[in-house]
C-alpha cells in the first residue's frame, strides 16, 4: 500500500508519536483521522495539517465510542485502511509502596487504556477493514499497535505498564494470524526512550541522561524516526505478524 493511499486513524493522534506520523501520512498525501482525549490538542493538530484531517474525541477503551469513531472515519474518508494505536499512558508505580500495596485500579487502568484499548480500536477497525477492496497481494488493512521495550525489560516500578505493553506484544502474532483470510496485516512497533511530551516535560539533565543511555546514537528517539518505521510498514506488504524493537540497541536496566 503507498502512503499517499492511507486512510488513517490514528489514536493519541493529536500529540507525540501519533501526531508524527499523521504528519507524515498527510505530507504523502494520504487523510487522516485523529482520536485523542484532549480537544484542544486536536484542534491544534487540525489547524497544522489541513483539511485532510479531521479529529474526534474518544476514550480507546470505551467500546461504543471507538465504534462511532470508525463509522465516522469510513465515512469522512471513503474507507479505512491504516490504524496506527498510539495512545498510551505510563501509570507508574511500585507494587508495595510505602504505605500500602498499589491499588488495583491504577494496574487496571493501564490495561484498560494500553492493552485492551489497542484490541478495542483493532476489532472495530478490522470489522470495517474487511469490507475494502482488495489490492494485488489481496491486502485490505493494516494495524500498527504501539508496545514498548519495557514489554521485554520493565523496570522497577513499570510493572503495570510494561504488562500492558506484554500483551500487545503477545496479540500481535495470533491477531495477524487470525485477520491474515481478511487480507489485514498486524504490526507492532516497540520504541524506546522517545522525545514524546511526557520526556520533554522532564528536566533537561533527566532528559540527556535517557539520551546517554542509548548504545547508538546516543540520544533520544525522534517522533519523526517512529512514523518512518510506520511509514515502512504501511508500504511494505511482507510485513506482519512481527514486532519492531526501535530503540537504539537500548536494553532497561533494572531501575
Amino acid at each position: 500500500m503507498k502512503l499517499s493511499e492511507s486512510k488513517a486513524l490514528i489514536t493519541g493522534g493529536a500529540s507525540g508519536l501519533g501526531l508524527a506520523c499523521a504528519r507524515a501520512i498527510i505530507a504523502a498525501g494520504g487523510e487522516v483521522t485523529l482520536l485523542d482525549i484532549n480537544p484542544e490538542s486536536g484542534a491544534a493538530a487540525i489547524a497544522e495539517l489541513g483539511n485532510r484531517a479531521r479529529f474526534q474525541v474518544a476514550d480507546v477503551s470505551d467500546e461504543a465510542a471507538v465504534a462511532d469513531a470508525v463509522d465516522a472515519a469510513v465515512k469522512a474518508h471513503g474507507q479505512l485502511n491504516v490504524v496506527i494505536n498510539c495512545a498510551g499512558i505510563l501509570s507508574p508505580g511500585r507494587v508495595l509502596g510505602r504505605e500500602a500495596p498499589m491499588p488495583l485500579e491504577h494496574f487496571s487502568r493501564a490495561v484498560n487504556i494500553n492493552l485492551i484499548g489497542s484490541f478495542n480500536v483493532a476489532k472495530a477497525a478490522a470489522w470495517a477493514m474487511q469490507n475494502n477492496p482488495a489490492d494485488e497481494d489481496g491486502q485490505r488493512g493494516v494495524i500498527i499497535h504501539t508496545a514498548s521495550i519495557a514489554a521485554f525489560e520493565g523496570q522497577i516500578g513499570q510493572s503495570a505498564y510494561a504488562a500492558s505493553k506484554a500483551g500487545i506484544v503477545g496479540m500481535t502474532l495470533p491477531m495477524a494470524r487470525e485477520l491474515a483470510r481478511f487480507g489485514i496485516r498486524v504490526m507492532t512497533i516497540a520504541p524506546g526512550v522517545f522525545l514524546t511530551p511526557m520526556v520533554a516535560g522532564l528536566p533537561d539533565e533527566i532528559q540527556q541522561a535517557l539520551g546517554a543511555s542509548v548504545p547508538f546514537p546516543s540520544r533520544l528517539g525522534k517522533p519523526a524516526e517512529f512514523a518512518d518505521t510506520a511509514a515502512h510498514i504501511i508500504e511494505n506488504t511482507y510485513l506482519n505478524g512481527s514486532v519492531i524493537r526501535l530503540d537504539g540497541a537500548t536494553r532497561l536496566a533494572p531501575k
